[in-house]
């Protein structure tokens, strides 16, 4: 992509510029070059790609992931660590992380952005301060809005800052894609030559309401129940990674019929928007468990695509009734940043509604019963918690019980 001067430059006119509001140019149509770095299995490429934007160089350290890179990505430039990556090719235009969220989840370490793992990202500024790349897409939970009162995300700010870099995030849900996953992530975006808040923040659909949960598929974590219940109406909860060492870590899902199922792998590769046994390669290097994890850690790629398309049909974001952003404590779920000025935006996470299938219907392949041990061990923990559970639920969970212990003994 050509950066020279002939194309959209917002910073110094918003530098000059007391009225922050919509911008007086559209930000141009953009083809980028991308350089994945932590590409996983692909997603944030695969979803840019139907933007029409063309990948030059994906590095990632897993060997389960690199299998299914190279069968799915064959003729694609390849690294393997990025602390010893020198810099990313010249035809480069966007850097893509998103970088290792373990230190920075609920359900990780909670090490915060100095952890060994989410450290990572300090990588990503080593690159740029070697390669003035035009445009950055970072993603990661929203946990770390809120964890350490935001300090990761002060942290990559001000770097971004430091470096010449608007920016604006927002977190983004799955759901609003087209699939049955309540997944939501924090997308950020950030550029030298234009201005970030065109591609990201100008679709706000709102979240439609919650449907009633009667007659519906009721998707939730059977390993849960004390503390927490991850949950969702006609959808699944956030699709895990499971164990280190490849033990799966499946969702259980309520069926209209009253039976409690585990879908199979191939319908959770389709939950994060990819192909049938697009992880299957990753079977010849490790085991075939593993290839939950990969699934669970990866980016949905439909999420992916609608910033791809964004990028290349930008809107005009209107910022004149932002507020300033004055913050004592965690970051609020969307927010940008342009020539020192730092807003708060008020948009959803749901910047369109893609029309999708029942969850009941979606699934395609015949799923597992929830066994009576697991049944058993969710109920045992739901009656020591103090959580408190839609109305029938637990019934549900007792009437499956009963039937699948009839049909063992």
């Amino acid at each position: 992509m050509d950066t020279n001067s002939n194309q959209l430059d917002l910073l110094a006119p918003l530098a000059r510029s007391r009225n922050r509001g919509r911008p007086k140019r559209a930000s141009p149509p953009l083809r980028l070059g991308v350089a994945g770095l932590f590409a996983g299995i692909g997603g944030v490429e695969l979803g840019l790609a139907r933007g029409g934007h063309e990948t030059t160089l994906l590095c990632e350290f897993d060997l389960a992931a690199n299998a299914v890179l190279e069968e799915r990505f064959p003729r694609l430039m390849r690294h393997g660590d990025v602390r010893t990556l020198v810099r990313v090719p010249r035809e480069t235009d966007l850097i893509a992380a998103g970088f290792p969220c373990q230190d920075l989840s609920q359900a990780g370490k909670t090490a915060g952005i100095s952890g060994a793992r989410s450290g990572l990202v300090g990588e990503v500024f080593r690159l740029l301060e070697k390669q003035q790349v035009p445009w950055v897409l970072l993603e990661n939970v929203p946990f770390m809005l809120q964890l350490a009162k935001g300090e990761a995300l002060d942290v990559i700010v001000a770097e971004l800052e430091r470096l010449g870099y608007a920016w604006a995030y927002r977190v983004l849900d799955s759901r609003a894609f087209g699939v049955p996953q309540r997944r939501e992530r924090v997308f950020l975006l950030a550029s030298r030559v234009g201005d970030p808040r065109d591609y990201l923040l100008t679709d706000d659909e709102g979240p439609p309401e919650e449907p009633d949960r009667h007659g519906r598929a009721f998707g939730f974590y059977w390993t849960e129940g004390i503390r927490g219940l991850g949950a969702a109406i006609d959808a699944v909860p956030t699709l895990k990674g499971g164990s280190t060492i490849g033990i799966p870590s499946p969702p259980a899902i309520l069926m209209p019929d009253g039976s409690i199922v585990k879908p199979d792998i191939r319908d959770i590769e389709r939950l994060q928007g990819f192909a049938v046994d697009w992880t299957k390669p990753a079977e010849a290097v490790t085991r075939k468990g593993y290839r939950w994890k990969l699934v669970g850690n990866a980016v949905t790629v439909d999420t992916a695509s609608w910033i791809g398309r964004k990028l290349a049909n930008p809107g005009h974001y209107d910022s004149s009734n932002d507020p300033l952003l004055r913050r004592r404590g965690a970051w609020p779920r969307a927010a940008w940043g342009v020539a020192g000025h730092r807003h708060v935006a008020h948009v959803s996470a749901w910047p369109v509604v893609t029309r999708r299938k029942p969850l009941a219907e979606f699934l395609r392949y015949e799923p597992e019963l929830l066994s009576a041990r697991a049944t058993a061990g969710f109920l045992e923990r739901a009656s020591r918690g103090s959580l408190r559970f839609p109305d029938g639920f637990l019934d549900a969970v007792r009437a499956h019980l009963a039937r699948v212990s009839s049909r063992a003994a």
